[in-house]
């Protein structure tokens, strides 16, 4: 008796990627892509409507992120498993992650075979993780970044004064100040920029 295909909804903000993926995956003759996402929260609609299997989940999308994506669809579909596919191969986002819920973390210039395994491993109830990203999580371990020193660092990043952060998270300039120089500290920086810069390396804002 022929096994039904695993069915697939994969969800990218990049059209071209999106159509790239499905494509490879499609020429498997046990997968089946059934549909598409641009974003998170299209892709938990998507899955509420099309019930896939497996939803392949980009790390940085508009709106609803990959990681917040992972938790819904997770909450609201304990059967569809999600494989993280994404560029982004930072230690930071893979605890995220698989703290999330996904079964997977594959990076998107794996060769399409690999993928394709990855896909029918998280169907069947197996855990995949690319190798080099897992030994560097090890190494990197958790982030050391308290939330509110994640906030205000990930605003930082984007150049706004202390004054600025500080009546946008309703803390004082001086509180402000506190968490980015405890920030700093902790990533070994020499200055906010540079603490902003090796955050988002690691996945951690």
């Amino acid at each position: 008796m022929v096994s039904e295909p695993i069915r697939l909804l994969v969800a990218d903000d990049q059209a071209l990627v999106r159509g790239a993926l499905g494509a490879l995956l499609d020429l498997e003759p046990d997968l089946e892509v059934v549909g598409f996402a641009g974003d998170g929260a299209q892709a938990v609609a998507e899955a509420a409507r099309l019930a896939p299997d497996v939803c392949l989940v980009d790390i940085q999308m508009p709106g609803v992120d990959g990681i917040e994506a992972t938790r819904a669809l997770r909450a609201a579909h304990p059967a569809t498993r999600v494989l993280i596919v994404t560029t982004f191969a930072r230690p930071g986002y893979l605890r995220a992650a698989l703290d999330a819920g996904a079964s997977g973390f594959v990076v998107k210039d794996a060769p399409p075979e690999e993928l394709a395994d990855a896909v029918r491993s998280v169907h069947a109830g197996r855990r995949v993780v690319d190798p080099s990203l897992a030994e560097a999580t090890l190494f990197d371990g958790d982030s050391p970044l308290t939330p509110r020193e994640q906030q205000i660092l990930r605003l930082a990043g984007d150049g706004r004064a202390a004054a600025d952060i500080a009546r946008e998270v309703f803390l004082s300039a001086g509180t402000v100040r506190n968490h980015l120089s405890s920030a700093i500290g902790k990533t070994s920086a020499r200055n906010r920029a540079e603490a902003a810069r090796i955050a988002r390396e690691k996945g951690w804002i």
